[in-house]
């Protein structure tokens, strides 16, 4: 059972204190906390309906993307 200082948690997200005024320097605090986070990634998949097929056809062609990308980087290293 979580307490409530996780719950709290959970609610809150993301923050970035503000220091010195300084907002700019927040702001890409934020920005860069959200990338790393992936939310911003989530948010753009979630925006239309996916179908299944569609779903598979997209995961496929990453794997795809995966396996050419590690080929190249292994024929880099052994040199063919």
């Amino acid at each position: 059972m979580r307490n409530n200082r996780e719950r709290d948690f959970e609610k809150r997200g993301l923050q970035v204190n503000v220091i010195n005024n300084d907002v700019t320097k927040a702001l890409r605090k934020l920005k860069k906390k959200i990338a790393d986070d992936g939310m911003l990634q989530e948010l753009r998949k979630r925006e239309f309906f996916e179908s299944k097929g569609t779903k598979k056809r997209l995961a496929k062609k990453a794997a795809t993307r995966r396996y050419k990308r590690n080929l190249l980087k292994e024929q880099e290293t052994t040199g063919y």
